[in-house]
């Protein structure tokens, strides 16, 4: 059965007045003199999200499905429910009910990908807000991880040993290698870039700036070469916190459509400020910033909208935002069918009000929040 939608069509470099029809998938556009003041964008994709609502992804098949839904009330049609370093044997059962829900879907739901592994294979020196139970990407624990058949990005600090071949069997498998969590410096960084695209992979960094080495005038660092390079992309958290406006402004200008917004939500997201949890760790969340005990950032409590009215705000069009929150995530993931309003993509939409909240969210073509 055919739908549509008439409001302001956020396409990929301008906004037209008009209607979209749609089912399952887009099917046409027309232009039109007026239209509501109401903004049709594409379904937004977060590849980096522990929690929210009150779940985290570590606790299972229930809470992956309480978590999808919380982000789907704020746009996010497309989700990589994603670890924290713990046990391997627990970040293999999370791997497993990704999977499960990958399997099955969710009704009324966004659509779950698979998984990015953020953990356990990180600096012991650049955890973050990570708890202690690094390891090393050795062979059987990449032949695991990769047999789980969810794993769409993994993050590994390229100076850990058995990086090497980790990184180029995860590209050869599919999987985004994302460089974080680690010591290494611009070579390290450089050298890891092109061993994946050598090897047929593609590379990101894991939310820029945090938990990596800075920018210095001698120093590039690993940001730098993710930067300068051609293929690479790179996540940011743009909650403000962890990366300055002005930061952003000047990456936005480097990688262009190789930037891509997520969240890093972990479970207090939504929820009121006082005491939560982070991978078993205390957390405080105090005027929508979350802490451990010792000060240090703790993962975020943005939603993918509000990144976006962030970024309007610090001067974005609301095409260029809507790149940031949807096109340049589906392009990383190789996920050609989404990310854009155009025809025979799939009618995965966020509707906003004028003052830029949601105000409905569709999915496959069904009105779902």
């Amino acid at each position: 059965m055919m739908s549509y939608l008439d409001g302001q069509i956020v396409l990929r470099d301008r906004i037209v007045a008009g209607r979209v029809h749609f089912d399952s998938h887009i099917r046409q556009i027309d232009p039109a003199s007026t239209a509501s003041d109401r903004y049709i964008l594409p379904g937004f994709i977060d590849g980096h999200v522990h929690g929210g609502g009150g779940a985290d992804t570590m606790d299972g098949v229930d809470a992956i499905e309480t978590l999808s839904r919380f982000h789907l009330d704020h746009g996010t049609t497309t989700i990589l429910p994603t670890t924290i370093t713990a046990p391997w044997s627990d970040v293999m059962d999370t791997l497993r009910a990704v999977k499960e829900v990958c399997d099955r879907g969710i009704r009324n739901g966004p659509r779950v990908h698979g998984a990015h592994l953020e953990g356990p294979f990180v600096s012991p020196h650049k955890l973050g807000a990570q708890p202690p139970f690094n390891i090393e990407p050795t062979p059987d624990r990449v032949v695991d991880a990769v047999g789980t058949g969810c794993v769409r990005i993994v993050t590994i600090a390229p100076e850990l040993e058995h990086s090497e071949n980790a990184m180029k069997s995860f590209a050869r498998a599919g999987v985004r290698v994302s460089l974080g969590h680690t010591t290494t410096d611009y070579d390290g960084a450089e050298r890891a870039i092109c061993m994946v695209c050598a090897a047929g992979g593609t590379v990101g960094g894991t939310h820029l700036f945090n938990a990596m080495s800075p920018i210095e005038g001698r120093r590039p660092g690993p940001v730098a070469a993710l930067m300068c390079s051609d293929v690479a992309y790179g996540e940011m958290i743009f909650d403000t916190h962890h990366v300055h406006p002005a930061s952003f402004r000047l990456v936005e200008r480097m990688m262009g459509d190789r930037l891509l917004f997520v969240t890093d939500a972990m479970r207090g997201t939504g929820e009121p400020d006082g005491p939560s949890d982070l991978g078993g760790q205390a957390v405080v969340i105090r005027d929508g910033v979350v802490r451990l005990p010792s000060g240090s950032l703790a993962g975020s409590v943005l939603t993918l909208d509000q990144g976006l009215r962030n970024a309007i705000q610090s001067g974005m069009s609301l095409p260029r935002a809507a790149r940031l929150v949807s096109t340049n995530a589906a392009a990383y993931l190789g996920l050609h069918d989404r990310g854009a309003i155009a025809p025979d993509l799939l009618a995965d939409f966020t509707v906003l009000d004028s003052n830029l909240q949601v105000s409905e969210v569709w999915v496959n073509g069904q009105r779902v929040s």
